[in-house]
């Protein structure tokens, strides 16, 4: 005996189906674009990190020969090129860096300052580009 009134359902979604399997989609897209930002931000910070770790190492090799860090105005590039105001410049055996100074990951220039005869900091100013904020990197 057959029902009437009753239709037999045909193997397609009804929108109802496809909008949750679409809003399902979105949430997972979102969550994996958020994973990959972090993980972008940390490989960022790791590179600021070695890069500064190995710029400490070429001013310590910098100031092996030269008897000194080099001054704020001479900065990081003293590693590259021999400053012109060195005091004796047949000390310098450089280039201590084979390539130019990098900028930090985020395009900015690292920053150095001399915080005395035997003391220096560099850093970066981190994603937000700004100074003296919790997201810098220094050594």
């Amino acid at each position: 005996m057959r029902t009437r009134g009753r239709r037999r359902r045909s193997g397609g979604f009804t929108l109802i189906e496809v909008l949750l399997v679409l809003a399902i989609l979105v949430i997972l897209a979102s969550m994996v674009g958020v994973y990959f930002v972090g993980a972008q931000r940390g490989a960022y910070e790791k590179a600021a990190k070695a890069q500064i770790g190995m710029f400490k190492q070429q001013l310590d090799m910098y100031r092996l020969d030269v008897g000194s860090y080099p001054s704020p105005q001479q900065g990081l590039t003293a590693l590259r090129t021999a400053p012109s105001d060195l005091r004796n410049p047949q000390k310098w055996k450089g280039p201590y860096s084979e390539k130019d100074i990098p900028l930090d990951p985020w395009d900015n220039p690292y920053q150095y300052e001399l915080l005395g005869a035997d003391q220096f900091r560099i850093w970066s100013l981190g994603p937000d580009q700004q100074d003296g904020t919790d997201d810098d990197i220094a050594n």
